[in-house]
C-alpha cells in the first residue's frame, strides 16, 4: 500500500489535500499515543512531534513520518515542499528539547539539525523509504530541506 501511495505523494494535489488532512491526522496520533494515524493507514511509519513554540512557548504539535536511525528518529521539515520552512523545525532548533509518541509510548527526545554527510545519508534513507522527499525538494528548490535526528533523552 505505502508503494501505491508514494507515487501520488509525488503529486501537488497530494501535498495540498495532505496539508488539509494534518489536523485529523494529529488528533488520531494523539488519541491513539502514537500507535495509529493516517500515515499509518498507508503504511507509513508515524510519530507525535511535540515542540515548544519559541515564541508562544505553548506545546506545538505535528504528526510526522520517520525512520528509525542510530537510536533515534529522523524526520524530514519538508512542509510537502512549500515555499517555507514548517514552523516545528524552527521551534527545535530554538527549544531542541521536545517528545515523540510513538508505538503507544511517549519518549523526551532532543532535536539536532543534521548537516553535510549525515544529512544526506539520512536523507537518502527516508527518501528510499519514501520517495515524495526528492520531489519535494525540487518544488523547494529556493530552500534547503531541514533534516533531524530526534534522540533520546533522560
Amino acid at each position: 500500500m505505502r508503494r501505491v501511495f508514494a507515487g501520488l505523494g509525488r503529486s501537488r494535489a497530494f501535498a495540498v489535500i495532505g496539508r488539509a488532512l494534518v489536523p485529523a491526522d494529529r488528533v488520531l496520533v494523539r488519541v491513539s499515543g502514537g500507535r495509529f494515524g493516517l500515515g499509518t493507514a498507508l503504511g507509513l511509519r508515524t510519530l507525535l512531534l511535540t515542540t515548544i513554540g519559541r515564541t508562544s512557548g505553548e506545546p506545538r504539535q505535528v504528526p510526522l513520518l520517520y525512520l528509525e536511525r542510530a537510536g533515534g528518529y529522523v524526520v524530514i521539515a519538508s512542509n510537502w515542499g512549500g515555499e517555507q520552512h514548517p514552523a516545528w523545525s524552527a521551534n527545535l532548533i530554538a527549544r531542541p528539547d521536545a517528545t515523540v509518541s510513538v508505538g503507544g509510548g511517549t519518549e523526551l527526545v532532543r532535536g539536532r539539525r543534521l548537516e553535510g554527510a549525515e544529512r544526506q545519508e539520512m536523507w537518502d534513507a527516508v527518501a528510499a523509504y519514501w520517495p515524495a522527499y526528492d520531489r519535494y525538494a525540487v518544488r523547494a528548490a529556493h530552500r534547503d530541506i531541514r533534516v533531524f535526528l530526534l534522540e533520546p533523552r533522560q
